[in-house]
């Protein structure tokens, strides 16, 4: 059986890949950082991590605007779901 948690805003989402994530165990706020901060570090990161896939679907399915996913930036992830649809 699948464990299941209570994530954003009230939403049940499986989480065992984010228990995976590379990025859980560095700094969060090198995948948040500040307008025209660099994105180097989160996406070093993400290029190593075995769930990067996982992760880049959950935001494109929740819609994330904010921070790295999935080693893209917002707007590497709103080019993608334009070139999507």
């Amino acid at each position: 059986m699948t464990e299941v948690f209570p994530l954003f805003g009230g939403f049940d989402e499986e989480i065992s890949w984010q228990e995976r994530a590379l990025c859980a165990q560095t700094d969060p706020e090198s995948f948040f950082p500040e307008k025209g901060g660099s994105t180097r570090e989160a996406k070093r990161v993400c290029l190593a991590c075995e769930v990067k896939a996982e992760c880049l679907e959950y935001a494109l399915a929740h819609d994330e605007r904010f921070g790295i996913w999935g080693g893209l930036s917002e707007r590497e992830r709103r080019r993608l779901k334009k070139k999507a649809a």
